[in-house]
């Protein structure tokens, strides 16, 4: 079995090396490293010469206004490449523990049916860890918590069948993680969740997440987009996706905000 750990980057140098190093220094020799890069203006250029000769390395411009196309098309361009099994993906300024692909195997071994598995990420922020926990959802028809991305380990095969029924074209506010988690909990369902600490996911201001204010109009249209998602992939899956007071409610306030 082997990994291919998939590391997409833009102007993320303060971060960037931690992140790199510990991919390297992963306690399992199977697997590779590819790194894409928006061609980023901030040093990551010197970091990645140091590296050069230890990973793989893609430089391609960005293709969008919106931060979640691009990190798709990243992530598009490094498959095309991968020679890996599953694919473990990793944003520029989060990092894995040294057993991170090791106990991946241990689980994929048992469960050889999985599609994807979701660690439970250590959320760091300032010098304090804690690790994410999923909250108990009340609503019908809501999305469930969703795992951040350095935390999602794929299936190559899935991945790239994931990409060719275009479901990650539209809704341009809606990063990879929350489109998998959707797709993989609410429809394949060939997924596991792991507990074990394996991945440090940064609480970074200014990140593709944090960079969205609650109840800006950006966030409100976010969250439409959300829902439409989620009734797209409910019909073309044959199955009814019901709105809810959530959408009723986020769209009152997007009229108002207009």
């Amino acid at each position: 079995m082997k990994f291919t750990i998939l590391i997409t980057s833009y102007n993320k140098g303060k971060y960037l090396k931690k992140c790199i190093q510990s991919c390297l220094n992963q306690n399992k020799s199977d697997y590779e490293i590819i790194l894409c890069d928006n061609y980023s203006n901030d040093g990551t250029k010197t970091i990645l010469t140091e590296f050069e000769n230890k990973i793989k390395i893609i430089k391609k411009k960005r293709v969008s206004k919106y931060a979640p196309v691009n990190q798709m098309d990243l992530i598009q361009e490094g498959l095309h490449i991968s020679k890996g099994d599953y694919i473990c993906l990793l944003d520029g300024d989060d990092y894995f523990y040294s057993d991170k692909l090791k106990t991946l195997e241990k689980y994929l071994n048992i469960n050889k049916n999985l599609n994807i598995i979701f660690d439970l990420p250590e959320i760091k922020k300032d010098h304090n860890l804690t690790q994410l926990k999923l909250k108990k959802k009340y609503q019908k028809n809501i999305w469930p918590t969703i795992i951040n991305t350095s935390s999602i380990t794929i299936k190559k095969d899935f991945l790239k069948n994931f990409f060719q029924k275009k479901f990650f074209e539209n809704f341009n506010l809606l990063e990879i993680d929350f489109r998998l988690n959707v797709y993989s909990r609410c429809i394949d369902k060939k997924f596991l969740i792991i507990s074990d600490k394996t991945t440090v996911y940064r609480y970074v201001e200014g990140s593709i997440i944090t960079s969205i204010k609650k109840f800006s109009k950006k966030w409100l249209i976010k969250r439409l987009q959300a829902h439409e998602y989620m009734s797209y992939i409910f019909k073309i899956n044959n199955l009814h996706y019901k709105y809810g007071i959530d959408w009723f409610f986020t769209k009152i306030l997007s009229i108002f905000l207009k």
